[in-house]
């Protein structure tokens, strides 16, 4: 009986048959399937011995364990086995290592350069150190990093071009600490040389005239009224300042301030008043570095303009967080054409920051009577701080235009959008007052 197939394919079906066998039983099939029977050999399989045959009563013993097959290739060859690669976890702790390394490296040339943990070195006594004239950034650096002021004397210049600052270094005697930070270094130079041991304050919000009679009280040489009319190194018209404008009032920058030494602005060896008045103004030019003007560009006021209301706020607020919210008070009173109300303005005109004020005083028609005209006084009615000038620059989102003494919280103001509930405040206190004598209420 025929399956009807040919002589030839029962070959090929045969023989494809055998190679499929050998393929399974790891035989090698060598030559190509192409080109019919006559190009196919197949490599015999090795004769197998013939199974046992159990015995009746006996133990049958079980077959060989078969080894698992080594591969051709490493079988022929002889060739030792591989190890297996490096796993991802090997890879990883390397990459783990480098960046522990690189965040090391990076954090001490940020420290070294920044310094977060280094101070002003007051607490390591004080040292007389000479810059001599003509010095260059970097041997300034190298002065101080000699003198143990600074670590390095090429950060230093580095840190010193960074900042801005190192047109301002003058030559002269300085005081420094040992282990100064670079930025405190960099602030001490750029305010000058003044390396005596005396200081003298001037407080914030304090007028000319005020810290005149402070300093002819301390006994110090000059004339501190005339020394601040005018100065070379300070122009006002550049920020702004109007044309009739005839003193420093406002720019001469509040702080505590060294006036021993030798400087080429001192008479014998301490600072008079004309060396002052340039420590003031270089400290006040560092500080404004620091107050972003644009928001005040935009409701078109100069840098004369803020300084003027500054000073208001200087004198209006004792409670810091105040201070922008008194400044936007005088934005919203200027906005809508309100006159801004403020007695400091008359006090200041007439020298009178202890005594009542007059009905006759708060009713004259004067520049700086701003009970009556609008608009900002004709400038600073004192040197206003920092914290002062930032709040003028940039005061608070809100739709105050009033605010009174609050007597529950002495020091502090009610603040308030309408004209209503200023009224209520106003009663308030006047409530309060009664009730405390006709004096300042101390609270509720």
């Amino acid at each position: 009986m025929t399956d009807g197939r040919s002589p030839e394919e029962r070959e090929r079906a045969r023989l494809e048959r055998e190679r499929r066998r050998a393929t399974r039983n790891g035989d090698t099939v060598a030559g190509s399937t192409e080109g019919g029977p006559s190009r196919k050999t197949i490599v015999p399989e090795a004769p197998r011995p013939p199974k046992a045959t159990p015995q009746p009563g006996s133990r049958q013993t079980p077959p060989p364990r078969r080894e698992k097959p080594v591969p051709r290739e490493t079988a022929e060859s002889g060739a030792a086995v591989q190890p297996p690669r490096a796993g991802r976890h090997t890879r990883r702790r390397a990459v783990a290592i480098f960046a522990a390394t690189a965040a090391v490296a990076i954090f001490w040339v940020l420290t070294s350069i920044f310094q977060p943990f280094a101070g002003d070195g007051a607490g390591n006594g004080s040292m007389r150190v000479n810059i001599p004239r003509g010095s260059s950034v970097a041997e300034i650096g190298k002065i101080l990093a000699e003198n143990e002021v600074v670590p390095s004397a090429r950060i230093f210049k580095l840190r010193a071009g960074w900042s801005g600052k190192s047109d301002e270094f003058e030559a002269g005697d300085y005081l420094f600490g040992k282990g100064m930070s670079y930025i405190a270094a960099i602030d001490r130079l750029a305010a000058g040389p003044n390396a005596g041991p005396s200081t003298f304050i001037v407080i914030e919000g304090r007028s000319r005239r005020e810290t005149a009679r402070e300093w002819a009280k301390a006994g110090r040489s000059g004339d501190y009224l005339q020394a601040s009319l005018t100065s070379s190194s300070q122009n006002l018209r550049r920020y702004g300042a109007p044309s009739g404008v005839k003193n420093l009032e406002g720019f001469l920058f509040p702080a505590t301030y060294d006036t021993g030494g030798k400087t080429g602005e001192a008479t014998g060896d301490n600072l008079d008043a004309a060396g002052l008045v340039a420590l003031q103004l270089k400290a006040f030019k560092r500080n404004l570095r620091q107050i972003p003007m644009s928001y005040a560009r935009s409701k078109n006021l100069t840098t004369f303009d803020v300084v003027t209301i500054a000073s208001l706020v200087e004198r209006e607020v004792q409670v810091p967080r105040e201070r922008k919210l008194v400044a936007a008070v005088i934005y919203n009173r200027l906005k809508q054409g309100i006159p801004l109300g403020i007695d400091a303005t008359t006090r200041f005109e007439t020298d009178n920051w202890t005594t009542p004020l007059t009905n006759a005083q708060l009713r004259k028609d004067t520049p700086y009577n701003t009970r009556i005209n609008r608009g900002l006084p004709p400038g600073p009615i004192g040197s206003p701080g920092l914290e002062s000038l930032k709040a003028a620059a940039r005061p608070a989102r809100v739709g105050f235009i009033y605010y009174v003494a609050n007597p529950c919280k002495p020091g502090s103001h009610s603040f308030s959008s309408t004209a209503e509930q200023f009224q209520r405040d106003v009663e308030r206190y006047k409530r309060a007052r009664e009730a405390a004598g006709g004096k300042q209420p101390s609270g509720c």
